[in-house]
């Protein structure tokens, strides 16, 4: 699978490098997503293991309890990236200018990317990217909602709905050719309550994450 060119575009074609040169010290879902994926975290990762957290920020989301040998951060904003306790080490990097990750084959059991693959323009080489550093049998799991910055977002992602975005990400894993097991979909939708929103309250923000494992070759 391969975007067409038209798919990869976005609203705003400047550099990503200013939109992320101030730190934005927020979270950009409700805490009932963050603690649908930190339960998910603590049942798939595996403490003491090397965890690679592409595209982070100030929060990893990551279960208090659980140690890890090392976890290494990617961003592009520094700022953000040196406040998040959870990171080890961290690099900046636009993966929309340069997809090739400076890690050695098989260097990681699992790799995070939390609420922001759908700024990839080049998904498919960074999906390759995932599974070079991933260990044989390590984990990728690509966590999402309905949130973005739509100025920054890919039109492939903008155009769809729920759905659509679910296969994409399920494409994106099989254009690597037999690099990943059949991915795993893992969501919890709360539809929008009418009388919730009379009364001003916002309703969940869905959950939605795609799982999937490195395969033996």
């Amino acid at each position: 699978m391969q975007l067409a060119s038209e798919q990869r575009t976005k609203l705003d074609n400047s550099d990503d490098a200013l939109f992320y040169d101030y730190p934005r010290f927020v979270t950009h879902v409700d805490d009932r997503f963050i603690k649908q994926l930190t339960e998910l975290y603590r049942q798939r990762l595996q403490p003491n293991t090397r965890i690679l957290d592409l595209m982070s920020s100030w929060v990893s989301h990551l279960p208090d309890e659980m140690e890890f040998a090392h976890i290494e951060g990617h961003g592009l904003n520094a700022e953000e990236l040196a406040r998040n306790p959870r990171l080890d080490h961290y690099f900046v990097q636009n993966l929309n200018k340069q997809q090739l990750l400076p890690f050695a084959d098989r260097s990681f059991d699992a790799v995070l990317n939390t609420v922001s693959v759908q700024y990839l323009q080049y998904p498919e080489a960074v999906f390759a990217e995932i599974h070079r550093v991933l260990k044989v049998g390590g984990l990728a799991i690509i966590s999402f909602s309905n949130r973005m910055f739509s100025q920054k977002a890919i039109q492939a992602w903008r155009d769809g709905e729920a759905g659509d975005r679910t296969k994409l990400v399920f494409k994106y894993f099989a254009s690597v050719p037999q690099g990943f097991t059949r991915p795993e979909l893992v969501a919890n939708v709360t539809p929008s309550s009418p009388f919730l929103a009379m009364l001003g309250m916002a309703s969940s923000d869905p959950f939605y994450a795609v799982v999937a494992t490195r395969c033996e070759i």
